[in-house]
């Protein structure tokens, strides 16, 4: 009775996830589409911990351990979510991503070793089909688990960009070397196997280091989408080890809807997916190398001119970037769309797909400071609106505005899609200084005959500009 009833709750937890993804999909329905999910995932858990049983028709027991680490999790969770800054964001999905896929890892060496056990040490009647979801797990999980160690201390500075010469060829032959062994260790079933399972281990996380460590600037929205696709996978497998729906199920939805939102990443970054796959595409190793073809001068413009020329336009169109996080200025932009409201001014925002450091980094940001989801443009939107919008200002953004991913071969940005505001026309840069961008390449937007640059801390500015506007 019990195991009939787990399944109906499971079929219910699989609805709620399906469900919660759908209102992900829409930002004025995101916070109850997590919530829903959630509140799902917390259904199924409870269930398999009171109303799983084993074949032998025993509970599932050890409650201690299980309540234990449920407890140290969540306390550690709630807090580390709680105190985490909206910078700090890329971060933490990293690191917890990580964390799924070192579970998905450890899964795999538990079934490895029971089912190696099983056998008495004799892997000739081993399981293939169990064997090769088993390996799957271990190297999808250890991949993402190391790659995103890689990327969160990237991310938070801690972790430099290395890349050599060859390195996308030793690259090639580390990820067909692992798939090699698991392959020769599903078919062949070699007696020393318990020793090649963990050179396998040790093979795919080594994997997961090279591969993203070369991978630099504004590509690391990619890799963290991507990463986040394998731990879905690696969960899944789970879900076929233990027969568990749920599991499976959720993970081949994170699996789908990473992998999708990767294939996204890539087209607003004009990246191949399979560039991203053998880690060709990034870094910053020839970034510093482009230098400015427009002499490399640029006008300054002061705090009163900005709010004048703002105060009297018909439209502006802010573009936010990641100095806009870093200055935690979020809240005080949104009373400067509302204050040039207040004076007839239309003010909308233009989002980037990889502005920040993250998918959807701006979005997350604007939302907490409750700006309206009807004024945030997709790229293509606000490409078509620059020519009729008056000014622009860009607060923090970078590369996503560079011109010379359109008329610079040589740029190693060259192709990717951006924000065109020089299009507009008037265009103000907010920025701390000239220094280059996450990607580590000169803005050649800085130095049109359009652009005027304001030099400061982003909330400052904004404050400074918002205390111009008011006194016009």
């Amino acid at each position: 009775m019990e195991a009939h009833i787990l399944t109906i709750i499971y079929l219910l937890a699989s609805v709620t996830f399906i469900t919660g993804l759908k209102m992900l999909s829409n930002p004025a329905t995101a916070r109850n589409g997590n919530l829903t999910a959630a509140a799902g995932m917390g259904l199924a858990i409870f269930a398999t911990i009171f109303l799983y049983e084993g074949s032998d028709g025993k509970p599932l027991g050890n409650y201690e351990w299980i309540f234990g680490g449920l407890l140290i999790g969540a306390v550690v969770g709630t807090l580390a979510a709680k105190k985490v800054k909206m910078t700090a964001m890329p971060e933490m999905v990293s690191l917890f991503n990580g964390m799924g896929g070192a579970c998905a890892a450890l899964i795999s060496i538990v079934e490895f070793d029971h089912l190696w056990h099983a056998e008495g040490g004799d892997p000739v009647f081993m399981d293939r089909m169990k064997l090769l979801i088993i390996l799957l797990g271990l190297i999808i999980g250890s991949v993402s688990f190391s790659g995103s160690m890689i990327a969160w201390g990237k991310l938070n500075g801690k972790v430099k960009d290395f890349a050599f010469k060859g390195q996308q060829v030793v690259n090639n032959i580390s990820i067909l070397l692992v798939a090699g062994l698991a392959t020769w260790m599903v078919v062949g079933l070699p007696g020393d196997m318990y020793w090649y399972f963990h050179l396998l281990l040790l093979l795919a996380l080594l994997y997961g280091v090279s591969f993203v460590m070369p991978i630099g600037g504004a590509d690391m929205p990619v890799v963290i989408s991507l990463l986040n696709s394998f731990t879905g996978v690696a969960a899944a497998c789970g879900g076929f080890l233990y027969d568990n729906q749920v599991m499976l199920t959720g993970g081949i939805l994170v699996g789908a809807a990473g992998t999708l939102l990767t294939i996204l990443m890539c087209k607003a970054m004009n990246r191949s997916l399979l560039n991203v796959l053998i880690g060709s595409f990034g870094g910053g190793a020839k970034a510093g190398a482009v230098q400015s073809t427009t002499g490399g001068t640029y006008k300054e413009i002061n705090v009163s001119d900005a709010a004048m020329v703002m105060a009297y336009a018909n439209k502006v169109m802010i573009v936010p970037g990641y100095g806009l996080a870093v200055a935690q200025a979020q809240h005080v932009c949104h009373e400067l769309e509302k204050t040039l409201e207040a004076r007839g001014v239309e003010v909308k925002y233009a989002i980037h797909p990889v502005a920040g450091r993250m998918p959807g980094h701006m979005n997350v940001l604007l939302a907490e400071s409750d700006v309206s989801y009807d004024k945030l443009l997709e790229m293509e939107q606000a490409n078509e609106e620059f020519k009729t919008t008056d000014v622009v200002l860009v607060l923090g953004a970078n590369d996503v505005v560079n011109p010379a991913a359109k008329t610079d071969p040589a740029s190693p940005i060259y192709g990717m899609p951006i924000l065109e505001v020089e299009e507009a026309k008037t265009v103000i840069v907010n920025k701390r200084s000239m220094k280059p961008g996450y990607a580590g390449i000169e803005n050649q937007l800085f130095f049109q005959p359009r652009t005027s640059m304001l030099f400061g801390d982003a909330k400052k500015a904004l404050q400074d500009l918002l205390s111009e506007l008011k006194s016009i």
